[in-house]
């Protein structure tokens, strides 16, 4: 007795009641498939690991620029009498 007849095989792509996995599946339009391609693409591990480490890069970039922010908007270069530059605290005409 074969496998095939024991029920303990696996169909092939080909045989009835094969059904494509996700969307790839679903009949839908070729607008649909073209407006969401992503739907119906095989997932792209490197692609993905890419888009990831790019992401957390750019996040972590920002959140260092955040943190080493000096008080930028509460200094501001001054000029003296002399011609001399230096960095002057703002302040504000209330106070």
């Amino acid at each position: 007795m074969s496998d095939k007849e024991a029920g303990r095989g696996k169909e092939s792509p080909g045989e009835k009641g094969f059904r494509a996995p996700g969307m790839r599946g679903v009949p839908s339009t070729a607008l649909f498939r073209a407006l969401n391609p992503e739907l119906f693409m095989k997932p792209n591990i490197p692609v993905m690991a890419f888009g990831l480490i790019s992401i957390t890069l750019c996040v972590g970039y920002l959140g260092y620029m955040h943190a080493t922010k000096e008080n930028d908007d509460q200094l501001y270069e001054a000029i003296d009498a002399e011609g001399e530059s230096y960095m002057r605290r703002k302040t504000s005409k209330w106070d």
